[in-house]
Formats: structure tokens, sequence, C-alpha cells
């Protein structure tokens, strides 16, 4: 299922948020949004989700979801989101238990998911045990479940280590690589934009606007750290948001 923003104009109040968004998110393929602090690339994930009606524009849905997925569109957040009083395998079963689903069915699809996100052997521990990247991949293990058409990601691998972020972005690009996805990717990380996105859609500052869109075209399972061509993505992010992002944050802090 592809995804298509229309024109998408917000605003909270008498402070305009989004200005005329259009883009596209193909099929299978991960949009990353980047921009200054305060630019609205939340706010847009969760229009393009339908947690928020925009001032005007539209989302588009084109297609159909697989005859499988269970929720078309679904969120993995940067806090996990997790029930404390449920194990593992008790919060990946949770998103499937309002599916008309047996018991049977939900114990084969918790398993299978939790084998394909190394889980397996944690199935039954309680989040307060789990470090903050094994959190986080139990949040993508629930998301796994659902086979969702279009992943809305905000922000998912901010509150982590760097170490721990590496691993999770080998992780995505290995579930991805098994089984593409359509995603669309907030980050603040330039790395993670590059290292994850096949198109990376970069955000003026407040009121959001499209200032260009960069294609990284080396093919996801084949991107390294110390490749000059997506150090050189890197560095024309930067170049996009530099001046703009070191405004906002005066402005944040002023504010």
């Amino acid at each position: 299922m592809e995804l298509r923003l229309e024109e998408i104009r917000h605003a909270y109040g008498q402070t305009e948020v989004l200005d005329g968004i259009s883009l596209d998110v193909p099929s299978g393929q991960i949009l990353c949004l980047i921009g200054p602090s305060g630019c609205g690339k939340s706010t847009l994930l969760r229009i393009a989700g339908g947690l928020e009606r925009p001032v005007s524009g539209r989302v588009v849905q084109v297609g159909e979801p697989e005859g499988s997925s269970l929720n078309p569109l679904t969120y993995i957040f940067q806090d996990f989101a997790l029930l404390p009083w449920r194990s593992v395998a008790g919060n990946v079963a949770l998103v499937l238990e309002d599916h008309g689903l047996s018991r049977a069915e939900i114990a084969e699809i918790t398993e299978d998911v939790l084998t394909r996100t190394g889980l397996i052997d944690f199935r039954e521990a309680f989040p307060k045990s789990l470090s903050g990247g094994m959190k986080q991949r139990v949040a993508i293990a629930r998301a796994l479940a659902v086979k969702p058409a279009v992943w809305l990601m905000d922000e998912p691998l901010s509150a982590l280590d760097a170490q721990t972020r590496e691993l999770l972005m080998d992780d995505l690009v290995g579930l991805w690589t098994r089984a593409p996805f359509t995603a669309i990717y907030v980050t603040h990380n330039l790395a993670e934009a590059v290292r994850l996105g096949h198109r990376i859609a970069v955000l003026s500052r407040r009121p959001g606007r499209v200032r260009e869109i960069v294609e990284v075209r080396t093919p996801l399972e084949a991107r390294r750290t110390a490749d000059p061509q997506l150090e050189a993505h890197q560095r024309r992010l930067w170049s996009l948001i530099r001046d703009e992002a070191k405004a906002a944050d005066r402005e944040l802090i002023g504010g």
C-alpha cells in the first residue's frame, strides 16, 4: 500500500505548523523525515496515521493492504509503550486479542515474531528486566505481529545509546530485506536517516515545508558507516538544515 500526503496544512491556534506538505511514500520504501526542532515532523506523522486531522489537505491510501494485514497503519514510538504487568509475549499478544483470532493463532504469530526479532528466549521476561534496546525490539515485534501495510515510526531509536542504536538499525534493515515494508520514519539523527531511508524529506523551520527530497540509491543492505557516498549525503543534509536548526534552537530556548 502506498501513502500520499497532499497539501497538508496544520496549525495550533495562531501558530502555523505545517504549510502545504505533499509527499509520496511508495510501497516497500522507507521515507525519513528530518528537520529543525519544532518543524512539525511528529505532527505530520500523526496526521499520516489519522491521529490528528489537518486544517486542510488530505492523506490518501493507494491500494489495499495485504489480506493478512490486521492493522494497516501501526506506530512505533521512542518510549516503547509496553505494559509493565505483561511479559514480552503478553505485550506482543495484546495487539492480536481484538482480531477474532484463536488462542492457537495468537500463540503461533507471537512465537513467529519473537523468533524473527531475536526475543524468543525472553518471551516470559517482564519489561522492568529488559534493556532499552530489548524493549524497543519488543515494540518492533508487536508491530510485526499485526502485519501493517505502513509503519509510522516516531524517533524510535532516539532514547538509546549509540551502540544499541546501531544494532537496532541492523535489525530493521534485516527485517526490511527479508520482507520489504513501507514506512515513514521521523528522526533528528542524520546518520540514521541515511542508513535507513530510501528517500529523505528535509523540512524547513516552522511552518514546515518540504525543502528538498534526497534520494539514497545505495541498496539498504549494502550501506556501511564508512561509505564515502553515505557520508556525502549526511553532509548534504546538514548543509540544508544547519542554519535553520541553529535558529530553531535559539527560538526554543527563548520561548
